[in-house]
Formats: C-alpha cells, sequence, structure tokens
C-alpha cells in the first residue's frame, strides 16, 4: 500500500513517535495529535525532510467535542484518513498511594476514559467522516489487557503497578470486538495489538527480573513494535478483524 493516510493519537509519546517514524518513511501522509504544543513542534521539526507528508494537531482528546471538531478538521485540511490507530495515553493517571496503593477515583476513571472511551468515540467520528476513505482502526493495547501483574516482577506490586491500567486495557479489547462486529458492513478492520513491556522508563534492575519472566528473555525495543502494526493494517491482512494480536515476546505463555 502506498501513499495511505495514517492518523495516530499521541503521537509525541514513546510507541507514537516510532510509528510515525515508520509511516513517514514508507511515504505515507501521518498525521498526529499531541496534548502539547511544544511537544508537536519539536516532533514536526524533527522531521522537516518529511513536511509536506506529516501534520500535527494539538488537542485536549478528554475536552467534550474535541474528537468531532478534529474529525471534521481533518477533512477541511484535505486529508483523508485510511487507518486510525488509538495509542494516546498519560502516564499521570497512573499514580497510586504509596500509603494504600490505591489510586484516586478520578485517576481511575480517567484512565478508563483515555484507554476505552476516546478510542470508542474517535473510532466512530472517524468513520462518520471519513467512511469512504477509512479501511483499518487499530487499538495499542497490553499484555496486562489480557493477564495480571506478576508479583515476581512488581516486588512492591501494590504501590507499583496500577491496577486500573489493565483493566482499562482489557476492556479495550473487547471493545474491538464490539467495533469490529459494527463497522464490518462497510469493510473497516478493527484489531487490537497488545504490546509488552518497552525498554525506556525503567532501571536494569527491573530489566533483568522481566528478563526471567519471558522466553524472549528481555524486554520488547521499539523497533520491535514496528512490524506487528503493520502486519495488522497490511490490505492482505484481510482476515483479521476483531482480533488481539499480541507481541510480547512471549509473556503471557507463563
Amino acid at each position: 500500500m502506498s501513499d495511505q493516510t495514517i492518523l495516530i493519537t499521541g503521537g509525541t509519546g514513546k510507541v507514537g513517535s516510532r510509528y510515525i517514524k515508520f509511516f513517514l518513511t514508507k511515504g505515507w501522509k501521518v498525521i498526529f495529535t499531541s496534548r502539547s504544543s511544544l511537544k508537536k513542534k519539536k516532533l514536526e521539526n524533527q522531521f522537516l525532510n518529511y513536511k509536506k507528508k506529516l501534520k500535527g494537531y494539538k488537542i485536549d482528546l478528554l475536552k467534550k467535542g474535541a474528537l468531532q471538531n478534529l474529525a471534521i478538521k481533518i477533512k477541511k485540511d484535505e486529508f483523508y484518513i485510511n487507518h486510525l490507530i488509538n495509542s494516546a495515553r498519560s502516564i499521570d493517571f497512573l499514580k497510586v498511594s504509596k500509603k494504600t496503593g490505591m489510586t484516586s477515583r478520578e485517576n481511575f476513571l480517567n484512565e478508563y476514559l483515555l484507554n476505552v472511551y476516546i478510542p470508542y468515540e474517535l473510532s466512530f467520528e472517524i468513520f462518520n467522516v471519513h467512511k469512504k476513505t477509512l479501511k483499518t482502526i487499530t487499538n495499542i493495547g497490553s499484555q496486562y489487557g489480557i493477564v495480571g501483574s506478576n508479583s515476581t516482577l512488581h516486588k512492591n506490586q501494590s504501590n507499583e503497578y496500577p491496577i486500573h491500567y489493565g483493566v482499562a486495557k482489557a476492556g479495550l479489547i473487547h471493545l474491538t470486538k464490539e467495533l469490529a462486529i459494527r463497522f464490518s458492513k462497510r469493510k473497516v478492520r478493527v484489531n487490537c495489538l497488545a504490546l509488552g513491556g518497552i525498554e525506556g522508563r525503567v532501571n536494569n534492575k527491573f530489566k533483568k527480573r522481566y528478563a526471567q519472566l519471558t522466553p524472549m528473555r528481555r524486554m520488547l525495543k521499539l523497533d520491535d513494535i514496528v512490524k506487528p502494526l503493520e502486519m495488522i493494517i497490511d490490505n492482505d491482512s484481510k482476515a483479521i478483524n476483531g482480533q488481539t494480536i499480541i507481541a510480547d515476546g512471549g509473556w503471557t505463555l507463563w
């Protein structure tokens, strides 16, 4: 597939920015969202050689009416979405109390809102506005939407592992199935890519513990997450619909 247009939410994050780089080098038009004007500009400057192919939108995805306005604005700017990647997240919502191991009600609900409701709403908005061009929707999930946390990895589980993250990612998996059913009549495929732990924000001790718990014997690298997504949205993958493809190095096998 050449000359495709892809929308990636959370484009300035670790996962989103790697996907942006990959699809730009394929010659695709890439649209992304970010909460930060500074990060948006920094990312656009990073890919100045692809200036005509890259477009960022500063947006607060949680703001009421923002997603409908985004879908319409993209079309007014003469971009026609072929693929939507729901990958936005915020580590701000993952905070838990060191004393109780619990998070606040606000954090729990915001995590669910960002990981489940926003992909739900944006999928419908993009589908309704870009129904003539939309081909695939992919939700970026996690191995923790499939299995629970491992106490061997998280030494102080109640304080270090945010329960609501896994709960939200599990909800995202079921949302994927429901959207696949509803959009199939328009020949739009909806899938979920459940990723394992990616290097970047953890220390060496954590990485060593993680390595002992997965057959691959290491955490994922950013380059590991690219080809699974490409496979899912490839035009020849028409048989893959409503599925959660797990790219975790085998973590969920044990």
